[in-house]
């Protein structure tokens, strides 16, 4: 047998065997645009857990650079002289404030957009030097011992990076929107190792919806960046907790009445967040003025009470194992109610999810000494209270009473705990929602939702989310071409026009496949020979509905965009654009 010389017939002879394994590979594993979107969720879950480890690091290396020590929050204003714990903090808030005025003049071009803003109304396009600044502004406060949390700024970068990443692979909006999601799942995973209660934090609280096309990629970017973290820090267990138990369901009565006072303190603890804004606001003094001056409170209130400072992690710590008094707690519950009052109030860049944790461990605990002074038996470990009193009150801060039983169980692995948890945390959710109507994140959702005009939440269009300039050959294009393009390109269908533009029809991967093992006769075959001419197609202008009906039949994940009248093809669709869109439309309507 003589043996092929021509490079053409080579060339031809290689791209079928290349084509041959892509054609194998479609339909052993079957690849879709979803399967797709969860490894790019994955790795918008490691490059979140990265950001967010960073940005601990980072924080720690502030806080010794300004207070001389590397040990915790609390621990080192114990150890600083009275004036130091005035000062550092104050110190912390210029910074913060100079940073953010250095920042604004850097990004006069960028818009403030926040990962909420950018999920809920934007288009998922998170400016890198918005949130860089304000990340490296918080720096200062958390370093300082602001009375404010870290998650707000990990839950940012993290959010930022998986913005950057889809930006990176030309994503089409609804993907973007649903990759910062996950890069913001990722985000609360690594703060806090809890990778179910991330996922459904931004799922419950921020898209309103568990559907599988937006939780799914969520979990995976929550579980890798949990997974993350473990490996590069060894951390499984956030709080550790001694192990609880119910000795008798009469001890369930006590758990009630918790949920019905965590119910009512925590609408009273967010009314104080918003009052304080609105009078450090009224004062009409500079950013850089009030960020000081909440650091001059902080540090005045730490004078008496260092452990005001910090997220009030390393107390909440102390509660659980009962290594605090209720008198003494009764006074640190007092004061850091006012100092993250004062820190957030002032405009400085962080979280209020751990105080909200800090809060509701208080409460608990507060509650629970108080029975068992008045029934020994019935509240036997104190402990136990606060536990359940974080889970309360976290429910009733965010209305989010899933993701606050499922973040107590992640945080303290304690199982024994789940029953009265969950009692608490959903009376808890009920009594906040029936005295106050707006939750921790609600009236800034509500806010950023209201900025969007009503016509585009009741209308919607394929315009709007198909893909320009989808890939297309000629229809006299060559076997070779097409072969090609199928292997440069991962796609399964490539559209014929002519000329002109006009849409003629769509060749499927499937369709070459009878030429595979017959390169003479491949080397005949144009693109006209083997296209579908009947393959469905959408207009421009038809509605979201229409779209989502025109899929129905058809395996096809993308379908041609062409203009009615005129035949030319304008632009693709995608499915999974198509369904997250649907999604988003629900969520706003219900808003």
């Amino acid at each position: 047998m003589k043996a092929v010389t021509d490079p053409a017939a080579l060339l031809m002879r290689r791209l079928l065997r290349l084509l041959r394994w892509r054609l194998w590979i479609q339909e052993k594993l079957q690849f879709t645009e979803w399967q797709i979107t969860l490894l790019w969720a994955a790795l918008a879950g490691f490059l979140g857990a990265l950001a967010s480890l960073l940005f601990s690091v980072l924080a720690e290396g502030i806080h010794e650079l300004l207070t001389g020590y590397n040990s915790g929050v609390v621990e080192t204003m114990r150890q600083l002289p009275w004036w130091a714990r005035i000062l550092v903090p104050a110190a912390g808030g210029l910074l913060a404030g100079l940073t953010l005025l250095f920042g604004q003049r850097l990004t006069r071009e960028q818009s403030s957009t926040d990962y909420m803003e950018a999920i809920v109304i934007g288009s998922g396009d998170l400016p890198v030097r918005s949130s860089l600044l304000k990340s490296a502004a918080a720096l200062f406060t958390i370093g300082s011992g602001g009375s404010i949390g870290r998650e707000g700024p990990m839950v940012q970068l993290a959010a930022m990076m998986a913005s950057m990443l889809g930006r990176w692979r030309q994503f089409s909006p609804p993907q973007l929107r649903l990759l910062v999601a996950c890069g913001a799942a990722a985000g609360i995973a690594s703060a806090y190792n809890a990778p179910i209660a991330g996922s459904f934090f931004v799922a419950e609280i921020i898209l309103g919806t568990i559907a599988m096309e937006s939780l799914g990629p969520l979990a995976v970017a929550a579980v890798v960046a949990a997974l993350t973290v473990r490996v590069m820090t060894n951390a499984h267990q956030l709080y550790r907790v001694p192990a609880f138990t119910l000795n008798s369901p009469w001890e369930m009565g006590p758990y009630i009445v918790l949920g019905l006072v965590a119910g009512t303190v925590a609408p009273w603890f967010l009314r104080s967040l918003r009052a304080a804004e609105r009078w450090f606001v009224g004062t009409s003094m500079p950013l850089i003025a009030r960020l000081v001056l909440g650091g001059i409170i902080v540090g005045d209130i730490a004078v008496f009470v260092p452990e005001v400072c910090g997220n009030g992690y390393t107390v909440v710590l102390s509660i659980l194992n009962g290594h605090i008094a209720w008198a003494a707690l009764l006074l640190v519950f007092v004061a850091k109610w006012v100092a993250t009052a004062s820190t957030f109030g002032s405009g400085a860049p962080g979280g209020v999810f751990t105080p909200t944790l800090f809060m509701g461990a208080s409460v608990g605990y507060l509650f629970g000494a108080a029975v068992h002074t008045l029934w020994p038996t019935g509240a036997s470990s104190p402990e136990a209270f606060a536990l359940v009193g974080m889970g309360a009150f976290l429910s009733a801060a965010t209305y989010a009473p899933v993701m606050a039983v499922i973040m107590l169980f992640e945080m303290t692995l304690s199982y024994d705990i789940i029953l009265p948890l969950m009692l608490c945390s959903v009376l808890a959710y009920y009594t906040a929602k029936g005295l106050e109507g707006q939750s921790l994140y609600s009236e800034a959702l509500k806010r950023k939702t209201a900025a969007i005009p009503a016509d585009l939440l009741s209308t919607g269009s394929v315009r709007d989310l198909m893909k320009t300039k989808p890939e297309t050959v000629p229809a006299t294009a060559r076997f070779a071409e097409i072969a090609r393009m199928f292997l440069t390109v991962r796609i399964n269908h490539l559209y014929v026009v002519d000329a002109d533009g006009r849409f003629l029809g769509a060749v499927s991967l499937h369709d070459i496949k009878p030429y595979l093992g017959e390169p003479d006769l491949a080397g005949l075959v144009i693109a006209s020979d083997i296209m579908r001419e009947d393959f469905p197609r959408i207009g421009p202008k038809q509605s979201l509905s229409d779209g989502l009906a025109a899929f129905l039949g058809v395996t096809a994940e993308r379908l041609p965009v062409v203009e009615p009248e005129s035949g030319q093809l304008v632009g693709s669709l995608a499915k999974g654009d198509l369904l997250l869109a649907l999604v988003e439309k629900r969520k706003k309507t219900e808003v």
